[in-house]
């Protein structure tokens, strides 16, 4: 959406203002925290972007999302309008049509921008169960403020008040003590309560 201000970012070695940004875009899967749903049937929100998408199709992207059952207790099903902006659905609703869209569009690359943070830590097991075998071929970049211990990334980056303030995989993270040592112990602390 912005280009870089400074540096570069590279997508399979070429500079991304190189690339074409339509077929790009449609490499990319992005569900932002703050989820923007269409007045359409939640068929249409999870379709969008991926034409020919069958009903069976969307309701193993649901699944896969942790809302399949929820969709089946809206009075339409599949076919429910959900109103401006999904006013019809709960907040974790929301994000987790907007997470069976992103997968519905089989991306390259995923986003997922702190899209977890309205659901309980109960549906957050079983969407990052998934994740982990979905994303095992794909570029991901999970933007959160929580630490997710059933996903192993190649590197994770500490951000602490706009800055990077340490890198490595969760065991050199854990290892080395510090912010996100802190954050882990509190939230298995959390977790627990």
């Amino acid at each position: 959406m912005y280009d870089v201000t400074e540096g570069r970012i590279l997508i399979d070695g070429v500079d991304i203002r190189e690339h074409d940004l339509y077929h790009l875009r449609q490499r990319i899967g992005y569900v932002p925290q703050d989820v923007f749903l269409f007045s359409d049937t939640v068929l249409g929100n999870i379709s969008f972007g991926k034409a020919g998408i069958t009903q069976a199709e969307a309701e193993e992207y649901a699944k896969s999302a942790a809302v399949h059952d929820d969709i089946m207790g809206l009075p339409e099903g599949y076919q429910t309008m959900v109103g401006e902006r999904g006013v019809t659905l709960s907040g974790g609703q929301k994000q987790r049509v907007s997470i069976a869209r992103a997968f519905a569009k089989q991306p390259d690359l995923v986003l997922l921008d702190d899209c977890l943070s309205a659901v309980d830590t109960n549906t957050e097991s079983r969407i990052l169960g998934h994740l982990s075998g979905a994303l095992s071929d794909k570029t991901a970049i999970i933007i959160t403020h929580r630490i997710y211990k059933m996903l192993a990334f190649d590197k994770i980056i500490v951000l602490d008040e706009h800055r990077i303030t340490d890198e490595g995989t969760h065991e050199e993270l854990l290892a080395r003590g510090g912010y996100y040592a802190e954050l882990f112990e509190r939230q298995s602390l959390d977790d627990e309560r």
